[in-house]
């Protein structure tokens, strides 16, 4: 397959999948994944049928954060394998049709880039205006903002006397983007890779590169207002893509923390000027209390729907959305809103059903693919996450949480849910690693694995290759209206997609037993074709008044125009 770099829309009707490159395949013993063992996979991702490949940072990094805390943008980290890897990986993956998509992260830097480093101790260094640096106030931080991290977001550098803005680890400085020299630096940084032959980029927290300049108090949050989706944001990202993303027909998708709907509809206005697509979270935050996700609950269903409704309806026509349940800072999603033991393989398919087909660009996330689930760690030495670790800390050592809560918190909430190695065979370790790997692996890799799924064809492998298909071949999954038909059903999610020609509904049972659900007046007797479902179907082409969905079915049904 060759590919065209003059299909400047070819993501909307693509598949991109998520790797995660410590977790994904360690081609010897190291214990954590590497770019030649990413490599020896492309042809089980040219069976699964992806169009894409993001990769989550490869750069050299101290990886506090795992990679998210850059030092140097134009080199690999040695513990991933080197530039030379690199371009064997995107030649090959070119030569089987699979595009790939780099993580950009320049919000903000590792303290270790050279940049902070000359900095640091030094007023007078040329990268001292490359962050954002304050004086105390009454011998305090600045102001009140938290890190997401936990702790205040600012860090002192004692030989200045400053403090320096961190919205995340201590190790993450954030750039200061009002400095048009750090704007040309991102620009350089892009077009190095773009340079290279990589298709596209994925934004890490792009929304946040504008902050609020006098840097206020904030008297009813932890600062987040003052800098989520800043002042001056939009003017930013349209001149880094004039600049890069238009001149080399890149592919952009930004990771938009805390959003609106609003600014999302200008990051990826059809018109191209900002980004392609955007990454909201808000549809993860239905099982979050208050809006505090460090807490245990089920989740809302009927808010899981209105958000569904609102991004969808606000994005057709304006902007473009990307689609998914799992990522490396998501937990697993059939054992968040599924059922990983009795209805695993039933719920893991219906859950992509649902997601897939909506409006907007699908990403799977390594072994979602198998229906991976969380590990269910029940020491908190088992998580290498510092955001966990941090958590944990803060809560029970700090706020007097029971370490029992706190591990059930964990178990549900955690990053590292769904960091752990992905699992290839029932051999040792998964197939993952020679070594020893650098996180647990989930005890259940011996029946859920890519080589028992590829040999199953009814497995939730082939579920997505199916759904992958779907979209290239049904159009109204591409450009079809969006209608909530139970918008108040409390067990099922069914939606309406349409066009000029084409009608598809997609109805859902997202709960463990079997719900009748009474289809709106206009679907009582009409002829359709069942394209996919989880379970088996009777003969019948008709849709029926009364439908019976079983634990966790999902039924994708054309109806197509007279």
């Amino acid at each position: 397959m060759t590919l065209s770099k003059y299909d400047e829309n070819w993501w909307k009707t693509a598949t991109i999948y998520q790797i995660y490159p410590k977790s994904f395949c360690d081609s010897g013993s190291k214990g954590t994944g590497d770019i030649q063992g990413i490599i020896s996979k492309l042809d089980y991702l040219k069976h699964l049928g992806v169009d894409a490949i993001w990769l989550t940072p490869i750069y050299q990094s101290p990886m506090i954060d795992n990679g998210y805390d850059i030092s140097d943008y134009y080199a690999v980290n040695p513990d991933f394998g080197s530039m030379e890897d690199f371009s064997i990986l995107l030649e090959l993956a070119h030569q089987l049709g699979i595009r790939i998509i780099m993580d950009i992260v320049v919000n903000h830097t590792s303290t270790e880039h050279k940049w902070f480093q000359s900095a640091l101790g030094d007023m007078k260094s040329p990268y001292r205006d490359y962050y954002i640096w304050k004086d105390p106030i009454d011998g305090k931080e600045p102001n009140n903002w938290l890190s997401k991290f936990g702790g205040n977001a600012w860090e002192l550098d004692p030989l200045t006397n400053q403090y320096y803005l961190h919205l995340f680890a201590k190790e993450q400085a954030d750039l200061n983007w009002e400095n048009p020299k750090v704007r040309q630096e991102v620009k350089d940084i892009i077009s190095f890779w773009a340079e290279k032959g990589v298709d596209g980029f994925r934004l890490d927290v792009i929304n946040l590169i504008s902050k609020e300049q006098n840097f206020p108090n904030d008297d009813k949050g932890d600062g987040r207002r003052f800098y989520t989706d800043g002042p001056r944001v939009h003017e930013y990202l349209q001149e880094i893509s004039h600049a890069v993303f238009q001149k080399y027909g890149s592919v952009t998708v930004g990771e938009m923390s805390s959003t609106s709907l609003e600014h999302c509809q200008q990051y990826s206005a059809l018109n191209g000027k900002e980004l392609s697509m955007v990454f909201n979270f808000h549809h993860l935050k239905v099982d979050y209390v208050n809006g505090d996700k460090w807490t245990k609950t089920a989740f809302d269903f009927i808010q899981l729907k209105q958000i569904f409704h609102h991004w969808q309806t606000g994005l057709n026509g304006k902007g473009w959305g990307a689609l998914f349940w799992c990522n490396h800072d998501q937990p697993r999603i059939v054992s968040r809103l599924g059922n990983d033991e009795k209805y695993r393989i039933e719920s893991a398919k219906m859950l992509a059903a649902s997601i897939h087909m909506m409006q907007g660009t699908p990403y799977i996330y390594q072994g979602e693919e198998l229906g991976m689930t969380n590990p269910a760690y029940t020491e908190v030495s088992q998580y290498r996450d510092i955001e966990s670790i941090n958590m944990y800390d803060l809560m029970v050592n700090q706020k007097g949480i029971p370490h029992e809560d706190m591990m059930a918190i964990l178990a549900q909430k955690s990053r590292d849910n769904s960091r752990t190695p992905m699992q290839w065979n029932n051999q040792q370790h998964a197939g993952f690693t020679n070594g020893i790997p650098w996180l647990e692996i989930a005890k259940n890799y011996p029946d859920i694995n890519a080589e028992a799924a590829i040999k199953d064809l009814n497995s939730v492998f082939y579920f997505y290759k199916r759904l992958i298909e779907l979209r290239k071949q049904i159009s109204v999954i591409t450009d079809g209206t969006y209608e909530d038909l139970l918008p108040e059903h409390d067990r099922i999610f069914a939606i309406a997609r349409q066009n000029d020609s084409q009608t598809l509904l997609c109805i859902n049972n997202y709960y463990d037993e079997e719900i009748e659900c009474n289809l709106p007046e206009r679907f009582q007797i009409i002829k359709s074709q069942c394209l996919l479902s989880n379970y088996p179907q009777s003969d019948s082409s008709f849709l029926g008044y009364k439908q019976i969905l079983r634990p966790y079915e999902t039924r994708i049904l054309l109806i197509e125009e007279d």
